[in-house]
């Protein structure tokens, strides 16, 4: 059919549809290769004409994963491997994004392929591999000596901080088999990727990521948090523990609001991280932030009536100690309403004489 329409004079083979599609555009989006070739056969077919928001046929058929399209247009000496549409994003990029290895391989075969051109966000190839956990992809393009694996998007964030962020150790082990791997290359907050593995609670990740020699446990972020804090914070008990198993790991290191991972886990109510901190002879359970609040009055003001439970049964813990303010944990519990934690806080001559 396709011929036939092709053998009529007034019919453009390069016409737009109603929605600024040509007939390459679509047999290209739809995987069909023989009506590619037909149309690529005529002299007067533009490979490169774009369609809707700039997208290309190479870039369709690479976006949806027809290998035997892109071979096709790839076979061609006029068809431009880069071209780039809205946002910037390659037929290499798209290939990337979709995980689709076969596409990939194709594009990478060409000289004049840019294997690290980023879109709009800065985003490369390998780092949206990277966001989308896509091993093989990630392997295709790391083999290529020309490609920058530290290359950050405009947040800061390299392809390992991504991967390590989602909890894709397969990506995360890929990347760092580089030897120009940078295992501590920090984002625009100062998070590093095993910063955002410890934040999100990856212990796979984070137990790989400790296992380089080169890799920093007590850096901290822009804010002075560090590994533990953080971890303590969102309560990521095992990430905790194996960060305390390390015996240049820091416990009381406070940010630069005064907060300790301790004082983080008792505001947050994390019960769990509160006992392992605990458990350390060397935690101090009163070490108060810059607005003189202690582990104890955090977790009043909050509520957290069992945390606030564990510390009164620690020896050093006093329960009495205001902030700047003058305030108490018992005051704070009062002002906030928390009757579990008044019961618990206040004296037993009070409690009975009320």
């Amino acid at each position: 059919m396709v011929k036939i329409l092709l053998g009529r004079d007034g019919v453009d083979p390069n016409g737009w549809g109603v929605n600024g599609q040509t007939p390459l555009w679509c047999a290209a989006k739809y995987g069909h290769e023989g009506v590619v070739k037909i149309l690529l056969a005529r002299d007067d077919v533009d490979p490169n004409k774009p369609g809707i928001g700039g997208r290309t046929p190479l870039w369709c058929a690479a976006k949806y994963g027809h290998e035997g399209v892109v071979n096709v247009l790839l076979g061609r000496g006029d068809v431009d491997p880069n071209g780039w549409v809205i946002c910037d994003r390659t037929p290499l990029w798209c290939a990337a994004e979709c995980g689709h290895e076969g596409v990939v391989r194709m594009l990478l075969g060409r000289d004049d392929i840019d294997p690290d051109k980023s879109d709009s966000d800065g985003k490369t190839p390998l780092w949206i591999a990277a966001e989308y956990g896509y091993e093989g992809v990630a392997k295709i393009l790391l083999g290529r000596d020309d490609l920058d694996p530290n290359k950050s998007y405009i947040g800061g964030g390299t392809p390992l901080s991504c991967a390590a962020a989602n909890g894709y150790k397969g990506v995360v082990k890929i990347l760092l088999g580089r030897d120009d791997v940078d295992p501590n290359k920090s984002d625009i907050d100062g998070e590093t990727p095993l910063w955002n593995a410890a934040q999100s609670g990856h212990d796979e990740v984070v137990k790989l990521l400790l296992g380089r020699d080169d890799v920093d446990p007590n850096k901290s972020d822009y804010n002075g948090q560090t590994l533990l804090s953080c971890a303590a914070e969102n309560g990521h008990d095992e990430v905790v523990k194996m960060l305390l198993g390390r015996g240049d790991v820091d416990p009381n290191k406070s940010d630069y609001d005064g907060q300790t991972p301790l004082s983080c886990a008792a505001a947050n109510g994390h019960d769990g991280v509160v006992k392992i901190l605990l458990g350390r002879d060397d935690v101090d359970h009163n070490k108060s932030d810059i607005c003189g609040k202690i582990p104890l009055w955090c977790a009043a003001e909050n509520g957290h009536r069992e945390i606030v439970k564990i510390l009164l049964e620690q020896d050093h813990v006093n329960p009495d100690k205001p902030d700047n303010l003058g305030r108490t944990p018992l005051s704070r519990a009062y002002e906030c309403g928390h009757a579990g934690v008044i019961a618990l806080l206040q004296p037993p001559a009070s409690a009975s004489g009320a």
